[in-house]
């Protein structure tokens, strides 16, 4: 008895020592101003990366596998400035911080969607420009902020990617469009304030909420409980995209009896950007209501309504930037006084949002969302069927186009008239309808819109797990439906009241059989008109470990997805004839598509010390092209990347695109520099690219060009460096050095209808019988070692930050940029360049000319320096603010993009139209904007 009791002694003796000797950091965190509790603020043990949140009270602690000794706790969120406390932990002690406070970070205000948010576009509507890959990345990283901020503006893209290789999530709902992968930015602009609560994952990094991409994971946080309590108003000027905006958005924050919302109203407005003529009208309504169950279950609905609309401006040749600088558009022209911009893109794309928060106990959740997003974008353009090409910067319009025939007379003419007017002529287009009202005859020029009306749903459920205190398991589910409408549809008739008939211009064939001669008017479709369905199941899994000197994770995914095509008119573009056999390959449903894709990463980190670490990723993804670069023609055809007329071509397979790439990092940290060293290696495969111009030389006309086994390579480093020389001065830097290259050559076809590719036979009676299109042969095209477009390839970046303890700050940068190159026409790399009608090589063909002639232009380097400063004062319970920031102070003129133009692809014309002083053809340039401003007031209460 004796001997138990003193067991039962000792056990108990013992047990109390191993809780004494427990030892734990534990804290809360409030706002400086309103001294309310902060959820969902980081809390970060510095020398073990060990991180965790603040819950609803703002209260944290750690409790397992604590270091000891002197540590730095780092304390960070969205929209408040990052602090850094230290501390000393004993064994077995309790370090208890509480009520520490964050305050407001005033530079964290500055617009990332006005420096970014353009319409900017390479060589179509589709392939935008994409200059703001990085805007989602704007994280506590310099480099990933210089990117952001500073880069932005000249078409830099982080490793030299689209943003269809990373995932823009929204409570966990993934907001990449199926079309082309990239997300929609315009879908949620204008709504800054509830865009900030950010979750990032970049590069390969683990997320919680999906695979991702190579580029990484943001996840936008829109419930309403995670919203600061208050109200803000905001009003900006600017000269960039818009030249007004206001705004204004309250959260109640958490209130008895469980619930919370938040919501926001803005407009942005303006007649012109930087560009002339680029108008921008746009409304952003958001609404997010939460309720809180339990403490286990919790409810959110989010709706988002941003309606807009803005002006495009043109790409355009050197010839025309001498001529009338580089704010030139020649999209439009004035009506009554007023500027009207032929080239509007329209987005009304609501979103609805129903969202799922399970705590299944305090280490286990689950997510559940649902999402469904509809409406439409037009992008509108002149048709001119019955008319002369509109455009004031046609190439027979200019002086090029007479010096090549030596009309010295002619081309001074075309001068002049350019220079002093040099717009659409919009009373002529109605003036030419009329007249074709009083003979009966079919409108010679109408306005219309080429449509996307999508509905897509979303549902998805996001599981997360800690199985100890070192591991950490994360998987999910997702599956998207996309059903697609496709169609042109008129807009304006300016002036006509006969309409317009529905019958190719070019090859008079009709548009659809299956309602002939139609005469189109206001509100109808024509042209084209097809639907898109197409279906996304994918699923996750990923296991995170952590201990003190190590992290490391692997994930893994698998995806299928489908398309199919359904063609509502039958194009006669589209009818071929065997042996007097007719066959279709327009209406109806074509082939369905499959597409099976996986990914694999892992990753590990090693914490040398507190200081020093090392992070290394690697991983392999497959995934299924876009639809974009699916079908080579789906306003016309069922046709995809390997099929002509809907017949098989042996030599092209479509495939899953392949991606494989790896990166390694050091990090250093102290109480003064922060840096990070960053090296990278990917390769992508099997891509396909698809593009769509008019080409004359020894075959003519409208064609599009498929490019098919493209194979691409990335590799470079990056650095940023941080040093906080004193209390109030930051240095910072940033550098970016890649190169990005066509690593083989890939096969390449052209389609078209046009008479130069096609050819018919017709019996004895004069019936059609055969028809051969001699389009779809394949050829290689000689892109290797070339580099891929799309930015600078090297940037660089240094620059100071002033902090005054009065509430004032300024800071300056300037930043480098090299390597940029024109987008080269994969058309004039083939077989096409060099051979005859009669498919011999030229005879006059000069290899040494002809390797002139290829070569890629390469972009002037160029510097700019941009500058930022704001004061905010603190009244009572309230702030009161502005920021500036000076873009391109010293108005540098750079190219930032351009593209060859394919319409001369062969030896001969091409050697022709370079040997002319001024070239008719020559490549077309996207300039960066002069000198700008951004000015932003608000208030906060």
């Amino acid at each position: 008895m004796k001997r138990s009791l003193i067991i039962l002694l000792f056990g108990i003796f013992s047990s109390f020592t191993m809780m004494a000797q427990n030892t734990i950091i534990k804290g809360s965190v409030k706002d400086a101003v309103s001294f309310e509790p902060i959820p969902d603020v980081t809390i970060t043990i510095e020398e073990t990366q060990q991180s965790t949140l603040t819950d609803g009270l703002g209260e944290f602690i750690f409790s397992s596998n604590v270091p000891l000794g002197e540590q730095v706790l780092k304390i960070s969120k969205t929209g408040y400035e990052t602090k850094r406390y230290p501390i000393i932990v004993n064994e077995g002690g309790v370090v208890n911080i509480t009520d520490m406070t964050l305050e407001i970070d005033i530079t964290g205000a500055q617009d990332l969607f006005t420096i970014t948010l353009s319409d900017d576009e390479l060589n179509d509507d589709t392939s935008g420009a994409d200059n703001i890959s990085g805007l989602l990345s704007s994280s506590l990283d310099v480099f990933q902020r210089t990117a952001a901020f500073e880069f932005s503006s000249s078409f830099f893209r982080i490793r030299g990617l689209d943003s269809d290789n990373s995932s823009v999530l929204m409570n966990g709902i993934e907001m990449n469009k199926m079309y082309n992968g990239r997300p929609q930015w315009s879908n949620w602009g204008g709504l800054n304030d509830m865009m900030r609560n950010q979750v990032l994952a970049t590069g390969l990094s683990a997320s919680e909420y999906n695979f991702g991409g190579i580029l990484g994971t943001s996840n936008i946080i829109t419930r309403a409980s995670s919203y600061r309590k208050g109200s803000r108003i905001t009003y900006s000027s600017s000269n960039r995209s818009y030249t007004n905006r206001a705004m204004v958005s309250y959260a109640s924050g958490l209130m008895e009896g469980g619930w919370s919302y938040a919501f926001m109203v803005g407009r942005r407005w303006g007649e012109e950007g930087y560009q002339d003529a680029t108008l921008y009208d746009s409304n952003s309504f958001f609404g997010s209501v939460e309720k809180k169950i339990n403490d286990k279950h919790s409810i959110n609905f989010t709706s988002i309504y941003t309606p807009n609309r803005r002006g495009k401006s043109s790409a355009n040749t050197q010839e025309v930037y001498d001529l009338k600088g580089i704010k030139y558009n020649e999209f439009w022209g004035n009506l009554d006084g007023e500027q009207r911009n032929s080239r509007i893109k329209e987005v009304e794309e609501p979103i609805l949002m129903l969202n799922h928060y399970w705590d299944i106990n305090s280490k286990t959740t689950l997510n559940t969302n649902v999402g469904y997003q509809f409406g439409k974008i037009g992008n509108s353009r002149l048709d001119y069927a019955g008319g002369v090409n509109p455009s004031p910067a046609y190439y027979q319009n200019l002086p090029s186009y007479f010096l090549e025939d030596d009309d010295l007379a002619g081309a001074y003419e075309a001068q002049q008239e350019f220079i002093n007017d040099g717009q659409i002529d919009w009373e002529r287009i109605i003036d030419a309808n009329l007249t074709n009202n009083i003979s009966g005859a079919s409108a010679a020029y109408v306005l219309y819109e080429d449509r996307n009306d999508d509905k897509q749903l979303t549902l998805n459920t996001i599981f997360n797990t800690e199985l100890n205190d070192n591991i950490l398991l994360n998987g999910g589910i997702n599956y998207k439906r996309l059903d697609s409408e496709n169609f042109a549809q008129i807009i304006d008739l300016l002036g006509s009241t006969t309409g317009a008939l529905n019958v190719d211009s070019f090859s008079q064939n009709q548009f659809d059989l299956n309602n002939p001669n139609q005469v189109a008017f206001e509100g109808d479709k024509f042209r084209y008109n097809y639907n898109i369905y197409a279906n996304e199941l994918k699923g996750f899994a990923q296991a995170q470990f952590k201990y003190n000197k190590i992290d490391f994770f692997v994930a893994g995914s698998i995806t299928k997805t489908d398309y199919q095509r359904e063609g509502l008119y039958k194009n006669e573009n589209q009818i071929s004839y065997i042996d007097g056999v007719e066959y279709d390959n327009s209406f109806g449903k074509g082939d369905k598509l499959e597409f099976t894709g996986i990914g694999a990463k892992a990753g590990f980190t090693y914490k040398i010390t507190g200081k020093h670490l090392l992070n290394f990723n690697g991983g392999y993804i497959t995934k299924a092209p876009s639809i974009r670069n699916t079908y080579t023609n789906s306003r016309e055809s069922h046709d995809y990347v390997g099929t002509i007329n809907g017949v098989d071509n042996p030599n092209i397979n479509i495939t899953e695109e392949k991606i494989t790439s790896v990166d390694a990092s050091y990090i250093f940290r102290s109480p003064i520099v922060k840096a990070k060293l960053t090296g990278y290696y990917t390769t992508l495969e099997d891509a396909n690219e698809i593009s769509f111009f008019f080409t004359q030389g020894s075959t003519t006309g409208f064609i599009q060009e498929v490019l098919s086994g493209v194979n691409k390579e990335h590799f470079g480093g990056e650095l940023g460096i941080e040093a906080q020389v004193t209390p109030t001065i930051k240095l910072k830097g940033a550098a970016s050095v890649g190169q990005y290259t066509y690593s083989n050559n890939p096969n390449l076809y052209v389609t078209s209808t046009s008479d130069d590719f096609t050819t018919s036979e017709t019996d004895e009676n004069g019936n059609l019988t055969d028809t051969v299109n001699t389009s779809g042969v394949v050829s290689t095209s000689n892109l290797e070692n070339y580099k891929v477009a799309g930015g600078p390839q090297t940037a660089y970046s240094v620059g100071f930050e002033y902090r005054d303890p009065d509430y004032w700050w300024f800071g300056a940068t300037a930043n480098f940029f090299d390597n940029a190159y024109i987008d080269i026409s994969p058309l004039s790399r083939s077989t096409e360049f060099y051979t005859d009608v009669d498919g011999l090589p030229y005879n006059d063909y000069d290899p040494e000319v002809a390797d002139e002639l290829l070569k890629q232009e390469k972009f002037a380097s160029y510097m700019v320096i941009n500058l930022v400063g704001g004061k905010s004062w603190k009244i009572k319970d309230k702030y009161i603010g502005f920021f500036a920031s000076v873009g391109n102070l010293l108005d540098k003129e750079y190219k930032t993009g351009g593209f060859e133009q394919g319409r001369r692809a062969d030896y001969r014309a091409l050697r022709d139209d370079v040997s002319n002083d001024t070239r008719v053809f020559g490549s077309k340039y996207w300039y960066g904007r002069g000198a700008n401003y951004f000015l932003n007031v608000y208030l906060r209460f």
